[in-house]
Formats: C-alpha cells, structure tokens, sequence
C-alpha cells in the first residue's frame, strides 16, 4: 500500500523536522525502554546516647534541700555512689524489684572504674547526681580545689550520659559551706542535696541497726542517705522497702520527690 502524503502532511513533517534540527522539539524515541533508576540505599543512622535529665530550679524550694514536701506520702532513698559495684547492683536490683526508685550520687573516681554504672543507674529509672570527683573534705578545700572537685565529676557525668547529673551533694559534710554552695551553683546545680535521716550504715552497725535508724525517723518528704558498698545496707533494704510499702509511703528519686 502506497502511503499518499498531502501538502498539509508535508508542510507538518517539514515544521517538525526543522524544530527537532534547532533543539526546539526532542525527536520521538520509539521501542526503548526507559532506564531503571538505582534506588539509593537509606541512610545509615547516627547512633546516638540516650540524655541524662539535667538539674532542674525548684523555685519553691530552698538552695539547701533536706526534705521534700511533708504533705505528700513519698520519700526518697539516696545512695552515695562508691564502693563495690556488685554491691550496687544487688541494691539497685532490689529497689526495683519493689517498685522504688532512688537517687545515686556517685564519686566521680568510682565513675571511672565501673563507667556501665552510670547507664545502669539512669537505665533503672534512678536519679544520678554528683559527689565530688575524690571524696574529700571538700568545705575544707580551698576555692580552686573545691571547683576542681564539683566540676571533675560533672564532667565525667556528662562524658557518660551527656549530663552533669540531677543533683550535687558535698563529700564528708552534711550540708555544703556558702562557699561550696556558690561553686555548685556556678557549675550548674541550683540546689545542694542534704537529708533529714542518716542511715549510718557507713559506720556497719548491723542490719537490724540500719533499719530501725531509718525506719524510727522516715515520714512524709524524708531524704534518707544511705552508702553502696556497705553489707548492711544489702541486709536492710528489704525491711525498709516492706515497711514503708506497709505504711504507704512511696520511694520515689528526688526529682519526682520535689516536682
């Protein structure tokens, strides 16, 4: 068959031809296929470390903390973080088997030598604070010293969890000098944690001793020190945990003690 080409046809084929020749008009590609494209692998992500929580300004509170509110049924169990740390373990593990959490003030030299507990700590649902780098007498130290101390353990802190810890409190002292208080402050902790019951299970007196130190002076907003590293404290804990079920006081860390 004869394929008959009109004028208009012609003039058409002409038009395209001279547009395609000038770059006006692509010429028509036919019986190609397209090209796959090459998926582009996702992106890896950025491992990253879970953020500690950070010091939070309880601005109805005093710079000096002893005790939390005395209206609610709660109270908190402070730890200083040293020692063994299988000691550690068994009490944190025990705290938890009950429900509790509490608050951890380590030594930022203890930090050094069992760096997983900080993530332990923290992974626990635990408040993890600062307790001097070495564990001196820091109101006896002089300025340069004591700033050494705080800001030492604040940065190991923060080397392992991103944070400088909730919390600071002094070594060997109840409550920190006007002197130690400012340093604190300056390093990023607007309150200095004390408490208002002493375990002293520092001083091994027995189990039996321990718990009924605690028990006899906790009540309502208590912030009770206790150590890591001491068996006693082991022995007594699930006394003290039962008890205060029975009583229905609640362990809960600082921060939620306050908040």
């Amino acid at each position: 068959m004869v394929q008959v080409i009109t004028p208009d046809r012609r003039t058409a084929i002409r038009t395209a031809a001279a547009l395609v020749a000038t770059g006006t008009l692509a010429p028509a590609i036919t019986n190609c296929t397209p090209p796959t494209a090459t998926a582009k692998p996702p992106p890896t992500p950025t491992p990253s470390r879970p953020r500690a929580p950070t010091p939070r300004h309880f601005p109805s509170h005093p710079t000096h903390l002893t005790h939390g509110p005395r209206t609610n049924p709660r109270v908190a169990l402070t730890f200083h973080g040293a020692g063994n740390p299988t000691t550690a373990h068994t009490l944190l593990t025990e705290a938890e088997r009950h429900g509790a959490h509490v608050t951890v003030l380590a030594v930022g030299t203890w930090l050094d030598a069992h760096p997983d507990l900080a993530r332990r700590i923290l992974d626990g649902g635990h408040d993890l604070g600062n307790h001097t780098l070495n564990h001196r007498d820091i109101n006896a130290m002089p300025e340069a010293e004591a700033t050494a101390e705080i800001t030492g353990c604040a940065t190991r802190l923060k080397h392992l969890t991103g944070s400088i810890g909730t919390w600071f409190r002094p070594s060997r002292a109840t409550r920190a000098s006007p002197l130690v208080a400012r340093l604190a402050q300056d390093a990023g902790y607007p309150h200095v944690l004390s408490y208002d019951v002493d375990s002293l299970d520092f001083t091994s007196p027995g189990a039996p001793a321990v718990t009924r130190k605690v028990l006899g002076e906790i009540r309502n907003g208590s912030v009770v020190s206790l150590h890591f590293g001491y068996p006693d404290t082991i022995a007594a804990l699930p006394a003290v945990l039962e008890e205060l079920d029975r009583r229905g006081l609640r362990a809960v860390t600082t921060t939620e003690l306050l908040s």
